[in-house]
Order: structure tokens, then C-alpha cells, then sequence
């Protein structure tokens, strides 16, 4: 059995813009890529809505992604993958982070996974890090406006040159989202159900040949 982890925000947890609830398992892009790579393959579903890479959310402070990373590695024991897809909740306007420190905080993640796993589970796993899709043009006149300004959208095109920096810096595989997905028109922030079947079938490709 192949373990693979899905460490991400609420487009990992499956985070529906039509009425604000969650999708359901099959349409979710992690159920998806379970089918798509059928029962050699364990995928563990660790979305949650807002996650950051290392920020403090100042109005829900459990939110930060380095507070979880260890326990949850800990607890889902031996991974043979990590996907990480993290970063869009980091460019909220309060944080005022821009595109290349918030890859800064992807890659303190991503050094975590390393060193973690090795002392944990003595080995590596194979770590894809996604560089999240692009913000929507619409954000500011999406629900989400309050959280974000029109910097949010120029900041995430930025995304996958330093994602890819930080890979290529820590042998990870690199996984340009935006290349092949966008957010919904609704929000212009989360994935509708054709962008979870297009990611998860790209993804599964990707984890087939490496």
C-alpha cells in the first residue's frame, strides 16, 4: 500500500463556492485521485479551510499550517508521498506577504516533511509541492473581498517561479496547478467540480510515472 498525504487548505478539504459547504467525496479532487489510482494507493485527505504555511491568522490562530505539519505526519505514519498544495490563504491583505515569502514559508514546510519523516519514519517520502492556482480576476467583487485585495491576483501569478525554486532547492517534484486549473467564477477562490477532476487526474498521471 503506497500512503499518500494531502496536506493542504480549503481547496484540498474540498470547499464548495456555491453554498459554502463541502463537496462530496467523489467529486472531491482527493477522492477523485483515490479512484484514478485505484487500491495500491492510500490517499489521506488533510484539507482545512484558511490553512497557511507559517502566518498567525490574527482572528482563528489554530489555522497555521507548521502548528499541525508534525502531528499530522506523525499520525498518518509511514508516507510513502506528501502533496502539498498551500499559499493562497497567505495572501490575504493582512498578512502583506509577498509571493516569494510566502514560497519562503511553503519551503520551511517542506524542510519539516523532510527532517521529520526521516526521524520518524526512516525515510523520505517522494514530496510534490503544488504552487497553488491563480486568485480569480472577480476577488473583489467575490465574498471573500474582505480578506483580499487585487494584489492577491498579481501575487499569485508570481506562485510558480518561486515554488519551483524551492523544489528544485529540496528534490521535490513540482506541480504547477495553474497550469492546468482555475478557480470558480463564483468566487474567484475555490475550485468548482470540473477543475478537482482535471487537477486529480493530473496528479494521478504525475504520481504514476514518478
Amino acid at each position: 500500500m503506497i500512503n499518500i498525504l494531502c496536506f493542504g487548505d480549503s481547496n484540498t478539504y474540498g470547499y464548495n463556492p456555491a453554498n459554502g459547504m463541502r463537496y462530496s467525496e467523489d467529486v472531491r479532487w482527493t477522492g477523485k485521485l483515490q479512484s484514478l489510482l485505484g487500491k495500491e494507493y492510500h490517499v489521506i485527505e488533510e484539507g482545512c479551510n484558511g490553512r497557511t504555511t507559517v502566518f498567525d491568522d490574527p482572528f482563528e490562530e489554530w489555522k497555521k499550517g507548521a502548528d499541525y505539519l508534525k502531528p499530522c505526519l506523525n499520525t498518518h505514519k509511514p508516507l510513502d508521498i506528501v502533496i502539498m498544495m498551500l499559499g493562497s490563504n497567505d495572501l490575504k491583505k493582512y498578512f502583506n506577504a509577498s509571493a516569494e515569502q510566502i514560497a519562503q514559508g511553503a519551503e520551511i514546510l517542506v524542510k519539516e516533511i523532510i527532517s521529520f519523516t526521516d526521524l520518524k519514519q526512516g525515510f523520505v517520502p517522494k514530496i510534490i509541492l503544488v504552487s497553488p492556482p491563480e486568485i480569480g480576476s472577480d476577488i473583489l467583487t467575490s465574498d471573500f473581498a474582505r480578506s483580499f485585495d487585487e494584489t492577491a491576483i498579481t501575487r499569485s501569478k508570481e506562485f510558480p517561479k518561486y515554488y519551483k525554486e524551492v523544489a528544485d532547492r529540496n528534490g521535490c517534484i513540482f506541480f504547477n496547478a495553474a497550469q492546468y486549473i482555475k478557480p470558480s467564477k463564483i468566487d474567484s477562490l475555490h475550485l468548482d467540480p470540473g477543475a478537482h477532476e482535471i487537477f486529480a487526474k493530473e496528479l494521478s498521471l504525475l504520481i504514476k510515472k514518478s
